[in-house]
């Protein structure tokens, strides 16, 4: 079977990384067409450079990068340096990338992407805030019955929020653009911290990384030693979760996970409950069913699919 072709959008954040080598060690399965980057975990200057820098570092130099929004569509920024560090990739040292960024507007790239292409053929897969889709949904609402798909990391129901006691950073960075994702019609996979906060990075496992000896892995074990130290202390737990490249995993083996399909909306009143995912896992609500909404999978499995994608890369 041909790969499946892909868009990541992303405000990378070292968690973010592993998702994007994790898709380009494994290019059998997947092509990835370009990144979009988007304000999020750090500013948008950074995390547009740190998708030049990342895709360096792996040898992909062919993959185009977008700069998108710089800001959410209505609330100001907050963005996470107290997790990533105030480049975003805190934990390596990367030399300035040699490639520079595609002129083009990310979100009107998506839309000229998606429509060029036969329908159904590309799938995107947004680990940040969504405010790059928003903004293309409202291009174009085509897309979103065009895309075969949006797999995406965020929201919260079970776990509860990681940044308010409701809310996923994710969704609370831009919860007007969420809401508009959410009810765009699109067909959504939605990783939350349900699922991610059960793919804990075990000690044992970054020592595997490093004795890969290869530089991705040298630089990444760096990166996700940095990383994890924040959400060791915050949640007492032995390791911290890996949050968006289950987003890849899932595209490449879905049988690791579990979900079921709910309808999920966004809270955007100010308040307490601001950027809250509400889910109707009992469908009491009657409203229709938008999201496939994941809360199992299957961790050892997960984390030697990433070894295996870093077996891969140089």
């Amino acid at each position: 079977m041909a790969p499946r072709s892909i868009i990541i959008d992303t405000d990378p954040g070292q968690d973010d990384a592993v998702a994007i080598m994790l898709a380009l060690g494994n290019t059998d399965a997947l092509e990835v067409l370009g990144l979009t980057a988007v304000a999020g975990n750090v500013g948008l200057a950074y995390t547009a450079t740190n998708a030049l820098k990342l895709l360096e570092l792996a040898g992909r130099t062919d993959v185009p990068v977008f700069a998108g929004a710089a800001a959410p569509l209505v609330v100001q920024l907050e963005t996470a340096e107290y997790v990533h560090g105030e480049t975003g990739l805190n934990g390596w040292v990367f030399p300035e990338p040699t490639t520079a960024l595609r002129p083009e507007f990310a979100p009107d790239w998506i839309v000229e992407t998606v429509m060029s292409r036969p329908e159904k053929s590309v799938t995107l897969c947004p680990l940040g805030p969504l405010t790059n889709v928003a903004l293309a949904l409202a291009k174009e609402p085509r897309i979103a019955t065009r895309l075969d798909r949006i797999v995406l990391m965020g929201g919260a129901q079970i776990e509860g929020g990681n940044v308010t006691p409701a809310a996923e950073f994710n969704i609370y960075v831009d919860p007007h653009a969420a809401a508009r994702v959410f009810a765009s019609g699109a067909e959504i996979v939605a990783m939350s911290l349900d699922v991610t906060h059960r793919a804990l990075i075990r000690k044992a496992w970054l020592a595997d990384l490093a004795a890969l000896g290869t530089r991705c892995a040298e630089a990444f074990t760096g990166l996700l030693s940095f990383y994890e130290r924040y959400d060791e202390e915050k949640y007492g737990s032995d390791g911290g979760p890996l949050h968006d490249p289950t987003t890849i995993a899932y595209l490449l083996a879905p049988d690791l996970f579990e979900g079921k399909l709910v309808n999920v909306e966004v809270e955007t009143t100010p308040g307490l409950c601001f950027g809250q995912t509400v889910v109707d896992r009992w469908a009491v609500t009657g409203r229709k069913k938008n999201t496939t909404w994941i809360t199992k999978v299957d961790a050892d499995g997960f984390f030697a699919l990433i070894l295996d994608a870093f077996r891969r890369l140089p």
